[in-house]
């Protein structure tokens, strides 16, 4: 089984109108109320690919039943751990330019974490958790490594989605994947990358230092994927991109779906691929039929320098 984590889910208030002035009552042409956090992204890409999966997580009161709810409508599975406090809103205003208000979340307590951990006994070898998204402010920073220390000790994998010094300090765990861009890569070793093979020695290094699989987009330079025997390579699909939000937790699905399907990392990366090129040209999530779309564009070949 694939879990997705999302600690801190949102209902994604979206209002579009032709321009916002401060200080006066503006009228919305458009609204939508939308289920939101990075795990869940990631639940709805692999739904599209057939592959099974439960999202976990938090979710409260009247807000938390509407992000369930709406789940549930898309026929996800969920398994989310219900607490006292509201699940937050965020609200996404569209106008002559973008504004984004989004609430810090929910109060947990100790005794809602120690029910939500309760579901890691359950885990096996076979199952993977994927970790997405921010943390809610009254949880300890160190929150996911605890998770991460669950699912080891049950001989599960993980995919932590994070950057930083949060994802250096996992590497040493044996993520099954991890996905920086390259600019992020830069950022986590402190250099100027000149050019792929710049990147590929740096890729190799986040190996070195324990990741099973190293991901990295190169946005419209395309992507590699570094394996401990092989660097593949694929030029980035045509397209005009409407959405980058999401496309790398599609990214994500993509490639930890297909690879629990099939144990081949070369599909999961020409899947990766493809899903987060698929949303990035949706207006929303990528659906089955943008995906399929998408894959024949994906060549991939082998990189040498």
């Amino acid at each position: 089984m694939i879990y997705t984590v999302t600690v801190n889910p949102s209902i994604d208030y979206i209002v579009q109108l032709k321009e916002l002035t401060l200080g006066e009552v503006n009228r919305m042409d458009y609204d939508a109320k939308l289920p939101g956090g990075k795990g869940i992204n990631v639940s709805r890409i692999l739904r599209e690919l057939g592959q099974d999966n439960i999202a976990l997580g938090f979710l409260g009161g009247f807000t938390g039943d509407f992000v369930e709810e709406s789940l549930k409508a898309k026929n996800l599975k969920t398994k989310f751990t219900h607490i006292a406090a509201d699940t937050r809103i965020n609200v996404k205003v569209k106008a002559q330019d973008e504004t984004e208000i989004n609430g810090k979340g929910p109060e947990i307590s100790s005794e809602e974490v120690a029910v939500f951990k309760k579901q890691f006994d359950k885990l096996t070898e076979n199952d993977v958790v994927i970790l997405s998204g921010s943390l809610v402010p009254s949880l300890s920073k160190d929150f996911y490594f605890e998770l991460i220390e669950l699912i080891r000790n049950k001989g599960a994998n993980f995919v932590i989605d994070t950057t930083g010094e949060s994802l250096m300090r996992t590497l040493k765990e044996h993520p099954l994947v991890v996905k920086p861009n390259h600019h992020e890569l830069a950022e986590l070793f402190g250099v100027k990358l000149n050019g792929i093979p710049d990147i590929v020695k740096y890729g190799k290094k986040l190996l070195d230092l324990g990741a099973k699989h190293v991901l990295i987009s190169m946005a419209g330079d395309g992507g590699l994927l570094i394996t401990p025997d092989k660097v593949y390579y694929s030029k980035a699909p045509k397209g005009t991109v409407i959405n980058s939000v999401g496309a790398g937790d599609s990214m994500i699905g993509g490639f930890v779906g297909t690879f629990a399907a099939t144990k081949n990392s070369l599909e999961s990366f020409r899947y990766g691929l493809a899903c987060g090129s698929a949303t990035a040209f949706s207006e929303d999530l990528a659906d089955r039929a943008k995906i399929d779309e998408i894959l024949p564009q994906i060549k991939i070949e082998d990189y040498k320098n």
